[in-house]
């Protein structure tokens, strides 16, 4: 028996959940890079991890993000 669900989500949906999954994975692994260098004491590797020209970048795709989010769900709303 095949279930009669048609799979018609908006593009831009798509794109904000795999941008999402890509976003947190890489903040999961800046994560762990930060618990390990600690961990070993490599200064130079939390200096970087720390420093604010990353989390400005990070904050600026996490802000694209919710963007497309708001985006897809103003055209979702329309159709």
């Amino acid at each position: 028996m095949k279930p009669s669900l048609k799979d018609n989500d908006n593009f831009l949906f798509r794109w904000f959940c795999r941008g999402l999954k890509y976003f947190l994975l890489a903040l999961l692994g800046v994560a762990i890079a930060f618990v390990v260098s600690q961990t070993f004491r490599a200064d130079i590797i939390v200096g970087i991890l720390l420093s604010q020209f990353l989390w400005i970048w990070i904050a600026r795709i996490a802000i694209s993000l919710v963007c497309l989010f708001a985006i897809a769900m103003i055209i979702e709303s329309w159709s």
